[in-house]
């Protein structure tokens, strides 16, 4: 039999995210798994190609981190209470740091939220989704907006 331990919820504190960590606390209360929540902040380091200064990134992208990790103390609280909770926030590539903090806590089971883009948007953005459901080694259970025309 399968044994689901450790959860990775994957947040960007979107509308999307407390469905998703619904669903997280959910399966954890019903398997009695760990949550790991995971929020990546963007690296912006394409950036220093532009001739933007280095120190500059860094300090805006140390800033969006200390907010998120803010964000992330509160939302930990008020969505995960009653279950093993641990809230990470750390910043690069989104698929990329969801993939590596799966394998690196352990990750039986990965769920994530996807914002529904089509067309144009998912050209010019990319699915994290999408990337994160091909590359990891974890299951994904991924869940997309609600329709707001229903």
């Amino acid at each position: 039999m399968v044994a689901i331990k450790t959860i990775l919820c994957a947040l960007d504190f979107s509308e999307v995210s407390p469905k998703v960590a619904a669903y997280a606390k959910t399966l954890a209360e019903a398997l009695g798994a760990k949550v790991v929540a995971l929020y990546v902040a963007p690296s912006l380091t394409q950036y220093v190609e532009f001739h933007v200064q280095a120190s500059y990134i860094d300090d805006f992208v140390s800033g969006i981190v200390s907010g998120a990790s803010e964000t992330m103390d509160s939302f930990v609280q008020e969505f995960f209470k009653g279950v093993p909770v641990e809230g990470r926030v750390v910043s690069g590539y989104a698929a990329e740091e969801i993939v590596s903090a799966a394998e690196e806590v352990g990750a039986d089971l990965i769920v994530l939220g996807t914002h529904g883009r089509k067309g144009i948007d998912k050209i010019l953005f990319g699915s994290v989704a999408e990337k994160v459901i091909k590359t990891a080694k974890a299951p994904v259970l991924s869940m997309r907006p609600e329709d707001k025309a229903s």
